[in-house]
This record gives structure tokens, C-alpha cells and sequence, in this order.
């Protein structure tokens, strides 16, 4: 469960390493909405559940983090705001922190841009596209091929990001890579 757990976060943060230039997009304040599908297709189980059940310590530690990091979590894992500066898009930090992985560019326009990523921790390869449909607007899609339990599993992740505005409240900015 915990690969399942880690892979939203792992196909968006693969897209950080993938070009060399910054993508179309505004910075401000972003709503992401992740649908994730299993192997059968079935949608993935809405971590929310799991997050009531955190301690409450815990989970407002891991909020109070990821806020700092520039993720508001408040509407669950399938429906974040994120906050991006300029120097985050800038430094392609646009969708997450890094990941252990290696990726190679397929093809890039100023509206469509084509990866493939090869993962290490956990292992998996990573098919996908963004497309920026505006300044204000893009949409991902991404096919992830894992091994589970000794079986090959594809999941498909289709990311919706819309900009909400360029004050981010009290949400900080994603910090731009290392």
C-alpha cells in the first residue's frame, strides 16, 4: 500500500527534471485535481479516509509541512492548491518535488510537452503529457508502470490544474529545486 500511496506524488513530481525551459503557465495560486485509476480501471481509494485516521499531531504536522513546501491539502489528496513563483516555474519545480528519476524528453511545443521517466525509488516508468490549453490552464495525463507483488501493473493519472489567481494567501511558494 505504501507504493500506491506515493505514486500521485511521483508521477507529478517526475515532470520537475523533464525541460530545460520554464512551461507556459502563470504563477499564483493553483487548484490540482488528480484522478487516479487502477489496473481495472476502478478509480484509486480517496486517501482522505486515510488522513482522518493520522493522529492529530501527526496529520497537522504533515499539513503544516507540505504548506510550508507550498501545498494546501485541506481539500483532500485529489484536490490540492499549490503556490507558484516565478523562480518555481521558472526552475520547472511546477509539480512537485523530485523524484529519483530520470527523464528524457519526447517532444516539446508551446503547447503540448511529451516525457518518459524511469523511476528508482519506487521503481517504475512513467509515460506522459501535459497540455496547456492557457496560461491559466493544463491538463496531464500520465501512464505509470510499477512492479507490485511481483506483477506489472499500469496506472493512468490525469492531472487538471487551474490558476485561481496571483495572490496565494498565506500559502507559501513551491521552493524551487536544489
Amino acid at each position: 500500500m505504501r507504493t500506491r500511496v506515493v505514486l500521485p506524488l511521483l508521477i507529478t513530481a517526475c515532470l520537475g527534471a523533464q525541460a530545460q525551459d520554464a512551461p507556459p503557465i502563470k504563477p499564483g495560486l493553483w487548484q490540482v485535481q488528480n484522478d487516479m485509476r487502477m489496473p481495472d480501471g476502478s478509480a484509486m481509494p480517496d486517501m482522505s479516509e486515510h488522513l482522518k485516521n493520522m493522529p492529530p499531531d501527526a496529520r497537522r504536522q504533515m499539513e503544516a509541512r507540505l504548506k510550508q513546501e507550498g501545498v494546501d491539502m485541506s481539500g483532500g489528496p485529489q484536490n490540492l492548491k499549490v503556490c507558484l513563483s516565478k523562480e518555481s516555474i521558472a526552475q520547472n519545480n511546477w509539480q512537485g518535488q523530485q523524484g529519483h528519476c530520470t527523464t528524457e524528453v519526447l517532444s516539446r511545443s508551446k503547447k503540448s510537452w511529451k516525457w518518459r521517466s524511469v523511476c528508482t525509488d519506487p521503481q517504475a516508468r512513467i509515460e506522459g503529457e501535459a497540455i496547456f490549453s492557457s496560461p491559466q490552464a493544463y491538463t496531464m495525463r500520465s501512464v505509470m508502470t510499477s512492479t507490485v507483488q511481483g506483477r506489472s501493473e499500469s496506472t493512468t493519472m490525469t492531472t487538471r490544474s487551474q490558476w485561481l489567481g496571483a495572490d496565494c494567501g498565506g500559502l507559501a511558494p513551491m521552493a524551487p529545486r536544489r
